[in-house]
């Protein structure tokens, strides 16, 4: 069994062949300035990972890799367009270093490239893959939109959210594994197991990712600190505060969220402390990585190569980053 940062190397030899041709430039240089950007790669990596659980990782785990880190950062261009942010990774986004049409283009190319990739895998394994491949993005689409629709609400539930955060974020990471342990040789009972693992950590993996935008480090987070209150996002944390305010402070904060002065951030912040929104998050985040855990331990293979995934899981919801 490969560690993560072993197969995050293999990865990396398997992914630098799928940057785009130098023409033209205005298109592709773009798409290659984003990916050489960096991040995580998680998600590519876990698919290895979830092959590896199962049997010894077959060439074609590594083509659906790189079409799963492809759309991941297709989504993310996308995303910085829709969010007007300015940095991604503490880089310059696409759309404010090259054009608001540029970043889109180059954000449509990622994807064409994806089923290339995919395209290329052993045809008898081909229609099993599309099909989870498709679905996944159907619904990273149905939770972008889910995610805008609910900046215009303040009624949004925490199970609404939850909903659209497991569209958004949760199902690629668990579609990753499951398209893995497919291209393993993986029963469905094991396939189900392993995508419900992802599933719950991704949502684990939101709240530490909400939390982080309120409360990280920018130096270390990439991001400017606060963003998701500035546009007025519906985290964990805002739906917490607004549940359990009292009612002259949840006015104040609905009332920062219409009118966003220059202090929204630092206001909002101390209503979020005031709530104790930070040991609840904590407590919902370590509820969500105890469910992920259980499914990883009714997963039918010996305990010992279940350890990659297991660290990387740690990882993931420790992280202040």
């Amino acid at each position: 069994m490969h560690s993560f940062k072993e197969l995050l190397e293999k990865f990396h030899v398997h992914f630098e062949m799928s940057l785009f041709p130098a023409t033209p430039q205005t298109l592709y240089s773009p798409a290659n300035y984003f990916l050489s950007i960096g991040g995580k790669r998680i998600r590519p990596v876990v698919c290895l990972m979830g092959n590896e659980l199962f049997d010894a990782i077959i060439d074609d785990s590594y083509k659906v890799a790189v079409a799963i880190e492809l759309f991941h950062n297709f989504t993310l261009i996308h995303d910085d367009i829709m969010d007007a942010a300015p940095l991604r990774r503490g880089m310059e986004t696409v759309h404010t270093k090259y054009s608001l049409n540029t970043a889109l283009l180059s954000g449509d190319v990622m994807l064409i490239r994806c089923y290339d990739y995919l395209n290329a895998i052993q045809p008898a394994l081909l229609p099993h893959i599309l099909h989870i491949f498709n679905k996944t993005a159907r619904e990273v689409c149905e939770g972008q939109q889910l995610d805008m629709d609910f900046e215009r609400r303040n009624d949004v539930t925490l199970t609404e959210y939850i909903e659209m955060i497991t569209l958004k974020t949760s199902v690629l990471l668990a579609a990753s594994l499951e398209m893995g342990a497919v291209l393993g040789g993986a029963s469905e009972r094991n396939c189900k197991h392993l995508y419900e693992f992802g599933r719950n950590l991704g949502i684990a993996f939101q709240i530490q990712d909400d939390y982080l935008d309120a409360f990280g480090d920018p130096e270390k987070f990439g991001k400017d600190v606060g963003g998701d209150i500035k546009n007025n996002k519906k985290t964990f944390l805002l739906l917490h505060a607004l549940e359990v305010a009292s009612p002259q402070t949840r006015k104040e904060l609905l009332r920062l969220m219409q009118e966003n002065p220059a202090d929204k951030v630092e206001k909002v912040l101390a209503i979020f402390r005031e709530c104790n929104v930070e040991s609840w998050a904590k407590a919902l985040k370590e509820k969500y990585f105890n469910a992920a855990l259980q499914h990883l331990e009714d997963i039918a293979v010996v305990s010992s190569r279940k350890k990659q995934l297991l660290e990387v899981a740690g990882f993931l919801i420790q992280r202040d980053y």
